[in-house]
């Protein structure tokens, strides 16, 4: 009996097959501090990942950290609001002088549910304020409804584009809750603490936390409410929104004004921004941080680029702060005066090319994240110390 043999492909047999490698890029972050860095946002353009990557379906790709290959939190990012996602976000810790590795592919795994978040919205059931949030910190600034009602003379109206803070001590979203007690409830039932914190801060015409002007001869000029509002994005990583301004007067100058606002899931400190030009050359765009009446305590480290006042409201202390990239700051100074709303330190910048980029936000000692003054400053230190020595990262 004669035998035929027939040469076959191993991959007719199933033996061997070739499977087609997925397309994964490699993201490496370096920290170049001698010291660790805790929940640091990643903020990673798709444009800079490899084409095979950049060809497949953004809302499939996934982030993993090696070794282990443990799948994160994510969230795209449409940073530009033209519908498409722009950026990858994801957020690490970074041991000291030390480096990360993360896989970005794309799979079929649902992304990992996370109980904390960012939250940001318009909030037309109490008048027009715009309210936004994570898991440390809540702020509220206020709309052009609201400043209508001001100009009637109804009790109900505010003037003010200063930046409110609400004082949470839980991690989970206030905003919805807060304003439904409102509606609900009685009218500013949020001024109430019931157990999740609640609105003792006062703003009225002052900067409040945050808020901006343009300082000249001595006085600060400012815009009234916010006039229209964006919401960019939401979600478990960082909340975006655009706030503009009507056209405005600097002493004698035009000014328009635009605010691109952001908040990181685990940050004390909203980022601003700020978009501010006028038919003739401003000064400035100063930061303005309240000193109420003036009996609380002032800090800065001009060099470092932040300030902060550390004042005791009812039965425990709050912590506000500025930082202010070293690039764009020019001076500090303190306006201490007898005027009500008129106390506040100012943090006074150059913007480059017309834009100026600012924090600010709080630390409340009854939520337990700061026990004292030391400890909100160490903070703020911190926090301009990882600004001027961000992380590297490269995507291969």
């Amino acid at each position: 009996m004669k035998y035929v043999v027939v040469a076959l492909p191993l991959a007719a047999l199933g033996l061997g097959s070739a499977v087609a490698p997925v397309p994964t890029a490699t993201v490496t972050v370096r920290n170049s501090l001698a010291r660790a860095r805790r929940a640091e946002t990643i903020s990673l353009p798709l444009s800079q990942l490899p084409a095979t990557v950049r060809r497949l379906d953004a809302a499939s790709l996934r982030v993993h950290a090696l070794p282990g290959n443990t799948l994160l939190v994510s969230q795209l990012l449409d940073k530009d609001g033209d519908g498409k996602p722009d950026e990858l976000l994801f957020q690490t810790d970074v041991p000291a002088k030390g480096t990360q590795t993360f896989t970005v592919a794309a799979t079929g795994e649902a992304l990992p549910s996370s109980p904390l978040t960012t939250f940001a919205r318009f909030v037309p059931e109490r008048t027009d304020d715009f309210a936004w949030e994570n898991d440390r910190v809540a702020f509220r600034t206020y709309g052009p409804n609201a400043e209508q009602l001001y100009d009637k003379k109804d009790p109900n109206g505010t003037l003010s584009s200063g930046m409110d803070c609400w004082l949470k001590r839980v991690s989970y979203p206030i905003i919805d809750k807060w304003y439904g007690r409102h509606v609900h409830e009685k009218p500013f039932a949020y001024h109430t603490d019931t157990g999740e914190g609640y609105d003792p801060y006062h703003v009225g015409s002052s900067r409040g936390v945050g808020g901006t002007g343009v300082l000249d001869g001595g006085k600060l000029y400012v815009s009234k409410n916010f006039a229209t509002y964006k919401v960019l994005a939401t979600g478990p990583i960082r909340t975006v929104f655009e706030l503009t301004y009507a056209p405005w007067d600097a002493n004698g100058r035009t000014v328009t004004e635009k605010k691109i606002i952001s908040l990181d899931l685990g940050s004390n400190l909203t980022r601003y921004e700020e978009h501010i030009s006028a038919d003739k050359p401003l000064p400035n765009c100063t930061v303005g941080l309240t000193l109420h009446e003036q009996k609380g305590e002032v800090k800065a480290d001009r060099p470092a680029g932040w300030c902060r006042y550390w004042e005791k409201i009812d039965d425990s202390y709050l912590g506000t702060g500025v930082v202010v990239p070293t690039s764009y700051l020019t001076d500090y100074q303190e306006n201490r005066s007898a005027e009500k709303d008129r106390s506040q330190l100012y943090m006074i910048t150059k913007p480059k090319q017309n834009t100026v980029v600012f924090y600010a936000g709080f630390g409340w000692q009854k939520s337990g994240q700061f026990a004292d003054a030391a400890a909100w400053d160490a903070y703020l230190a911190e926090f301009a110390q990882r600004l001027a020595s961000p992380l590297a990262v490269s995507c291969k």
